[in-house]
C-alpha cells in the first residue's frame, strides 16, 4: 500500500493509473475505520483495479470543538488498510487541502434546506466542497458512500449530476459499531 500526503501526487497517481486504463473505486473517510468503512473497501476492491481510501478530518464540516475532538489514530487506520490491501491511503493535511486564501465552497442549495434543515445548510456545504475537491484530486471511476446518510449521499448525487463530475456514486449497505 502506498501512503500519500499530497494532493499533487495523489493525482499523478490517478492519472497514471487512468492512463494504463485501470478502472479507481474511491472510499472517502474521516478516518478511525470500522466495519462500514470495511465494506465500502471490499465493495470497490471486487469492482475496480485499484482503491483509493481518503482519510481526512474536514474542518469545513465540523464546529470547533468536535473537529478537534473528533478520534484519529493513523496508525490503526493505516494497519487497516494495509490488512484489506487497499492500494493507496490519501492522508493529506488541512493546509494541504486548504491553503491560505481558500475561499471557494460547493453548495446544493435547495436540497441542503430541505433535507435536514437550514441549522446544518453549513456541515453539508463542508462535506460537498470536500467531496468534490477529493473527486477532483483522486479521478476516480466510481465512489463509494454508505447508505446510512441518505441525505448526504442525495446531495453528493446532485452534486456529481450538476457540476458533471464523471464518477458513479455506489450506495453500500452498512452497519457500525
Amino acid at each position: 500500500m502506498k501512503i500519500i500526503k499530497n494532493r499533487g501526487k495523489m493525482t499523478a497517481v490517478s492519472l497514471k493509473d487512468r492512463d494504463l486504463g485501470l478502472a479507481t473505486g474511491f472510499v472517502p473517510t474521516l478516518g478511525w475505520l470500522h466495519e462500514g468503512h470495511e465494506a465500502l473497501i471490499l465493495r470497490a476492491q471486487k469492482e475496480n483495479d485499484k482503491v483509493i481510501v481518503s482519510r481526512f478530518v474536514n474542518p469545513l464540516q465540523f464546529r470547533k470543538i468536535a473537529y478537534k475532538t473528533y478520534p484519529r489514530d493513523e496508525k490503526r487506520d493505516v494497519k487497516i488498510c494495509r490488512g484489506l490491501n487497499v492500494d493507496y491511503l490519501f492522508s493529506p493535511e488541512p493546509f494541504d487541502m486548504y491553503p491560505p486564501g481558500f475561499d471557494t465552497g460547493v453548495e446544493v442549495k435547495d436540497l441542503a434546506g430541505k433535507l435536514d434543515g437550514a441549522s446544518l445548510r453549513w456541515h453539508y456545504r463542508g462535506v460537498i466542497t470536500v467531496v468534490a475537491k477529493l473527486f477532483n484530486i483522486t479521478q476516480p471511476d466510481k465512489a463509494y458512500f454508505g447508505s446510512k446518510d441518505p441525505h448526504q449521499l442525495a446531495l453528493i448525487r446532485r452534486m456529481v449530476e450538476d457540476l458533471s463530475f464523471p464518477v458513479k456514486i455506489v450506495s453500500v449497505p452498512t452497519k457500525r459499531d
